[in-house]
C-alpha cells in the first residue's frame, strides 16, 4: 500500500468507528445533525471537492457529483423526517471503500506487470551464418522459444508459477523465452 491508500484506509476506519459510535449516542435535533456531519465530512471531503471542481469545469455528471447528490438527498430526508443521517454517511463510506479497493487492485496489477517486464529480454544477438538462430551473452535472457543445439546448457529456466524445479536441459530439448544464461540451481 502506498501513502495515499494508507491515508484513505485510516479515514475509512475512523469514519466507520464514528458511525458505529453515533448509532448508540442519544442525540436529537441539530446536535445530532452536526455530530453526523463529522464522519460525513471526514470520509467525503475529497469527493465533495472533486464534485465542486467538476461542476466549475463543466463535467457535471461524473461519479463524484452523483455521489454528492445521493448523499445530500439522504441528508435532506434525514432533516425532513426522523433525523437519521446514517444512510448518507454509509453511502459515502461504502463509495470510498470501493475506491480504496480499486486503487489497491490497480497498484497490485501495475506491480505484477512491472515484474513481467523484468522477465523479458533486453535484446537478442542474431548469428550471421544462418540468421534463423540467436544467441545470448552470459547473464542475459533468451529472446525467444527454440531448441538448444549444442554444448552444455548453462541456462536457468524462466520463473513459472506452480513449478518448484523445471528440470534439466540438454541438446535437442526446447528452451523457453525468458530463460537466463547465468547458471542457476533448483533447491
Amino acid at each position: 500500500m502506498n501513502k495515499k491508500q494508507k491515508k484513505l484506509l485510516g479515514r475509512i476506519l475512523a469514519a466507520a468507528a464514528l458511525l458505529v459510535l453515533l448509532h448508540f449516542l442519544p442525540a436529537e435535533g441539530w446536535p445530532r445533525f452536526v455530530l453526523y456531519m463529522v464522519p460525513y465530512l471526514l470520509i467525503g471531503h475529497d469527493v465533495l471537492s472533486k464534485a465542486w471542481y467538476g461542476i466549475r469545469h463543466g463535467q457535471v455528471f461524473d461519479e463524484c457529483f452523483l455521489m454528492v447528490v445521493a448523499t445530500l438527498g439522504a441528508i435532506v430526508l434525514g432533516l425532513t423526517t426522523d433525523g437519521d443521517y446514517t444512510e448518507a454517511v454509509a453511502v459515502m463510506l461504502f463509495y470510498q471503500t470501493g475506491e480504496w479497493f480499486q486503487s489497491w487492485a490497480v497498484d497490485r496489477s501495475r506491480r505484477s506487470i512491472g515484474a513481467l517486464m523484468d522477465i523479458r529480454p533486453d535484446y537478442a544477438n542474431l548469428e550471421t551464418e544462418d540468421a534463423r538462430s540467436s544467441s545470448s551473452a552470459p547473464g542475459r535472457r533468451s529472446p525467444s522459444t527454440g531448441w538448444w543445439r549444442r554444448g552444455p546448457p548453462p541456462w536457468t529456466p524462466p520463473p513459472s508459477p506452480g513449478r518448484a524445479c523445471p528440470g534439466t536441459w540438454a541438446p535437442g530439448r526446447p528452451s523457453s523465452a525468458g530463460a537466463s544464461t547465468s547458471p542457476g540451481s533448483c533447491g
